[in-house]
């Protein structure tokens, strides 16, 4: 039994407006990176629906390229926020000063 479309954009949606609240709403980097990373899962799970409904392989493909970026953006941003908690104790998004030359 397939399941329908809409439940997968229904939950993409969810997925998505989640991620955009904790990037809006929390202030620890960490938390704002995993936001990031739920919105890009989200974006995912609408491409790779969107290509088995249609039945091309474009979103299966443009999914694996979205992954390799938010691998690349999950490695630089968990590299900057740990080189700013060492020269810092309490990091906040906001008032982060130490990144400026």
């Amino acid at each position: 039994m397939p399941v329908p479309i809409v439940n997968y954009v229904a939950l993409g949606s969810l997925m998505f407006f989640i991620g955009v609240i904790g990037v809006l709403v929390r202030r620890n980097p960490l938390i704002i990176l995993m936001s990031i990373e739920l919105m890009f899962n989200a974006a995912n799970l609408l491409f790779i629906a969107f290509a088995r409904v249609w039945l091309q392989n474009a979103g299966h493909i443009f999914a694996f390229l979205v992954i390799t970026v938010a691998a690349a953006e999950a490695a630089i941003g968990l590299a900057i926020v740990v080189t700013t908690f060492r020269s810092e104790k309490n990091v906040d998004v906001d008032e982060v000063r130490s990144l400026r030359g």
